[in-house]
């Protein structure tokens, strides 16, 4: 019985989770445009589903419900169950419709009269007046001149067609709701399919509609001409027609960050030209992949947008728009004390000193030798590591031992007290600086997209902030000592950290001052402080109260660096 369940279990893990048969990607081939495809593309060229989001893959069934096909929005618009109230011109009158004809003058006659069953209008005096074939736009000239014809002299004539006939029409096919629907003779080919649900996305065609009359087919409809190029042909409906959808034809299943759509063609094969002419993917696609079956063996390539347009795909393929370029033009701003625009456009490959070499500014004004940047992804990465330290204080917190109930009770507290400082540590954003001048020389390092480009403008002030009594700026004096300015600024608070003081510099690095307990300097005693710079006093966090004083003063630091920021 035991080894029974054990096979049961493996017979039903390998038909959950079955053997990847796809065969790996074709080798790079410059001359087919093939190129080795970027790493998060493996899922869609391997194993059959696509990267949705950073972490998040859907599966092949959440991706099938998420297709629709092209043109599908035509019969989700709740205006299409409303007829068109005009007549079309082009409509051929029919049995029952009602036709409005007044003469005055030398007669005065006004009445409504009825197309019999056999096309004909009659007229009291006049007679029958055969409408067989005949066009609203042509009512009324071929009854004035049959009246006209009797009444030769001070007649006048005006015919008007008041109502066409409703007609029945059936609806079949790759319908939804299959069946016969009422309308009128001028609506669209589109009402009677609305009318029906719209067509079947998993067995009707949009590119073969056809009309059929007493068996004859009389129109044939694609509905891409519509969505692509505005083209539907008119049709006067009567009595008994029928709006045949075919089945789908041939597909192509196209995926971008636009969503994903399934087009359909009419023939076994569409060369990739044309399906881009179809698709209109965004001109920032570079390449696409492709995968499907050739010759009853899987098929993968991933290749340029030149490339692709090269190639035939066939019933079934899959493509993957892709953005996989890197651009060749990158912007700049500038920040600070400079003349001249404010943003550049430079070459991908600029360095800062290129740069700056460009950039017009007053050395009376600027300070050029403390030139810093601020770079996006050197921010993210100091919110990560942010994150990381936070997520690790919280975890030691809430997972620390208590012994007994005091202890219990003091962790809970503590917990609390954590609970917030790590709130108000996420909310914290960092600068994302990056110290590039040393010894007063920039380095000429390699700009990214998005830099910006900080040139300090010449200051004379030292500012002090954080944990002292009157936080401000005071004017630079060249003997002043550290303790001077805490002293200008009312001195240290009580929850001042008084052996450690943060430096920022106006190149943007960052300097820890190690002071003695007393508060009188140690070997740290002879720094002096330089016109521009800040001086950041944090706080102290109590060994009384805290059992994670080490994680937190860390973290208090890491916000100083990264954000400039005292965090109490």
């Amino acid at each position: 019985m035991k080894f029974a369940f054990i096979f049961c279990l493996l017979f039903v893990s390998f038909l959950v989770f079955p053997q990847d048969n796809n065969v790996s990607l074709a080798s790079s081939n410059a001359a087919n445009g093939n190129v080795q495809p970027p790493p998060e593309l493996d899922n869609f060229i391997n194993s059959g589903s696509v990267q949705n989001a950073p972490g998040q893959t859907l599966s092949v069934a959440e991706q099938e419900e998420s297709i629709l096909p092209f043109g599908a929005s035509l019969f989700s618009h709740a205006s299409l169950n409303q007829r068109r109230s005009a007549n079309n011109p082009n409509y051929q009158l029919a049995p029952g419709d009602k036709v409005s004809v007044q003469l005055w003058g030398a007669v005065n006659q006004s009445a409504v009269h009825i197309v019999d069953n056999q096309y004909n209008l009659f007229i009291p005096n006049v007679g029958p007046i055969k409408l067989e074939n005949t066009l609203a736009s042509d009512l009324n000239g071929v009854v004035s001149q049959k009246i006209k014809q009797v009444y030769t002299d001070n007649v006048n004539i005006y015919v008007n067609l008041l109502a066409s006939t409703p007609v029945g029409v059936l609806v079949s096919g790759g319908v939804m709701i299959p069946g016969e629907y009422a309308g009128t003779s001028n609506d669209s080919v589109l009402h009677f399919l609305k009318r029906a649900g719209g067509i079947d996305a998993a067995r009707g065609s949009y590119r073969d509609v056809k009309i059929i009359r007493q068996g004859n087919v009389v129109q044939q409809v694609d509905l891409y001409e519509f969505l692509t190029k505005g083209r539907l042909a008119s049709h006067s409906f009567k009595d008994g027609d029928v709006v045949l959808v075919s089945p789908r034809g041939s597909t192509i299943t196209v995926r971008s960050d636009l969503g994903n759509t399934m087009y359909e063609f009419s023939h076994d094969t569409i060369t990739g030209q044309q399906m881009l002419m179809l698709s209109k993917p965004d001109v920032s696609v570079s390449h696409i992949a492709v995968k499907g079956v050739r010759n009853r063996k899987p098929m993968s390539q991933y290749v340029t947008r030149e490339a692709f347009s090269r190639l035939v795909l066939a019933d079934g393929d899959e493509l993957l728009f892709n953005e996989d370029l890197r651009p060749q033009v990158i912007s700049v701003e500038l920040s600070g004390s400079y003349l001249g625009p404010s943003y550049h456009a430079v070459s991908s490959s600029t360095k800062l000193v290129e740069l700056l070499d460009h950039v017009e500014v007053n050395p009376e004004q600027a300070d050029v030798s403390s030139v810093y940047i601020i770079r996006e992804s050197v921010k993210e990465q100091q919110q990560a590591l942010l994150e990381a330290s936070l997520s690790r204080l919280e975890r030691s917190v809430y997972t620390a031992p208590a012994s007994s109930d005091g202890e219990a009770r003091l962790r809970s507290q503590e917990a609390q007290l954590v609970a917030q400082f790590i709130e108000r540590a996420r909310q914290i954003e960092p600068v994302g600086k990056v110290v590039v001048s040393l010894n007063g020389k920039p380095a000429n390092i390699r700009l990214e997209q998005s830099d910006t480009v900080v040139i300090p403008a010449k200051s004379d002030l030292v500012n002090i902030s954080g944990e002292v009594m009157l936080p401000q700026a005071v004017v630079f004096a060249n003997d002043a000592s550290i303790d001077d300015y805490v002293s200008w600024a009312g001195g240290f608070t009580d929850r001042a950290n008084q052996d450690d003081v943060v430096v920022i510099h106006a190149n943007g690095a960052t300097s820890v001052i190690k002071l003695s307990r007393n508060g009188w300097f140690s070997a740290a005693s002879d720094y002096k402080l330089q016109a521009g710079d800040q001086v950041l006093i944090l706080p102290k966090v109590d060994e009384k109260l805290m059992q994670s004083v080490k994680d937190i003063t860390q973290i208090i630091f890491q916000i100083a660096v990264a954000a400039n920021v005292a965090l109490d």
